[in-house]
């Protein structure tokens, strides 16, 4: 049987960067992956250039059923030090916007960046892996994969969430932790796009790929603002995909489609102006024209000039545009989320090490813990932050 100081299982941004940290601290590490490629998630992420942090990362941008539980692994390795990492490899990066953070040229680099990095530690890499059982031992912990055993003293789950199945994303962590008892809560998909109901969908169809700033409030109160776009299933854009994480099913989301613009008094100029201008061509002014007529059609707005816009009528055009009430049918799911809300709870691990507290040894990172960060950078900060605090442990021994 093999013998390993350390298991990681999931080659993805966590499970590599934590290999690589606990390898050049003198483990002996293996890192598995079901997939046949390293870092495939990393690949497609940001179109392809990696939004891999965010310059304001920090606690407030993540949700947990336990708000607090990220602060000690996001303070003790920030988005700063992972700068200084991309920049030793001299990969050359841009702020996008909001302080996202993204490759210039591929996010190929990042993940060769993450390999080398394993190489520096000795790391042993495993593709196509795929891991029958594990069980816990006085030494650590036995692991059957493809027909064979190895052990390790240390098993580090980062084996992520159930977005984006196409990519090998599985319940495996999730069923690990229970198999030891630890609590897991309820997942869902978050940084997703929302479905609609006919016959709103149907008419908003027209829109597909008609992109608008605004912005959207959560039942909550939490806001967003950023652009949305129409999709032919329903609503997207960054703003929705935000306040997708904070949103359950059955609930309201206000739209403000004209954020910047005091609605009644630019009204009230074109009036005094072009009183004989319709209200559809003046609208169309500020939105697009496509939106406009969609919106008519929905019997949302009057077919009026301007000096036929009566006051009550105005009152509630306002409020239509800038306080829109759209009710989600539901969202796309795991399919097209970029992230997976839940997961182990956060209340089973110590927040300096990310390890389970009843199950000496063993180890959750990344997002099959039950943190999840805006979009933008921040879920891979998460991973980065919370690998970086496991592999101290670790090497600690």
């Amino acid at each position: 049987m093999e013998q390993f100081d350390v298991v990681v299982v999931g080659a993805g941004a966590a499970g590599m960067f934590c290999a690589a940290q606990a390898g050049q601290g003198g483990c002996r590490v293996l890192l598995l992956d079901n997939g046949k490629k390293l870092g495939r998630k990393i690949l497609m992420s940001g179109g392809g250039r990696c939004n891999f942090t965010n310059l304001t990362a920090e606690p407030a941008a993540y949700l947990s059923a336990n708000p607090h539980f990220c602060k000690s692994a996001l303070a003790r390795y920030t988005q700063w030090n992972f700068i200084d990492l991309v920049n030793r490899y001299k990969i050359a990066w841009h702020e996008k916007t909001l302080g996202q953070l993204f490759c210039d040229d591929s996010a190929q680099q990042i993940v060769s960046m993450l390999e080398q990095e394993c190489q520096l530690g000795n790391v042993t890499i495993r593709l196509r892996s795929e891991i029958s059982s594990v069980e816990k031992t006085d030494q650590g912990f036995t692991i059957q994969l493809n027909g064979m055993s190895v052990s390790a003293r240390s098993l580090v789950v980062a084996s992520g969430g159930l977005s984006m199945p196409g990519l090998g994303a599985s319940p495996w962590g999730y069923r690990l932790a229970e198999q030891f008892g630890l609590k897991v809560l309820p997942t869902r998909a978050g940084l997703v796009p929302f479905t609609l109901h006919k016959p709103l969908l149907e008419h908003l169809q027209t829109l597909s790929g008609v992109s608008v700033p605004a912005v959207l409030t959560a039942e909550d109160g939490t806001v967003f603002r950023e652009s949305i776009l129409f999709t032919h299933r329903g609503l997207s854009g960054p703003a929705v995909l935000q306040l997708s994480s904070y949103w359950q099913p059955g609930e309201f989301v206000s739209v403000n489609l004209l954020p910047d613009t005091d609605l009644a008094g630019f009204l009230n100029q074109q009036r005094a102006d072009h009183p004989n201008q319709s209200l559809k061509n003046t609208l169309a002014m500020l939105l697009p024209k496509r939106l406009v007529e969609c919106l008519q059609t929905l019997e949302q707005l009057p077919d009026v000039t301007l000096k036929q816009l009566n006051p009550p009528q105005q009152a509630a055009l306002v409020e239509q545009l800038q306080a829109w009430q759209v009710q989600p049918n539901g969202t796309e799911g795991y399919r097209t989320a970029e992230v997976t809300l839940g997961g182990v709870d956060t209340r089973e691990l110590s927040s300096k090490t990310m390890g389970a507290t009843k199950v000496p040894g063993l180890y959750f990172i990344g997002e099959v813990v039950d943190v999840t960060g805006w979009l933008g950078g921040y879920n891979f900060q998460w991973a980065w932050s919370s690998a970086w605090a496991c592999a101290q442990a670790l090497v600690k021994g």
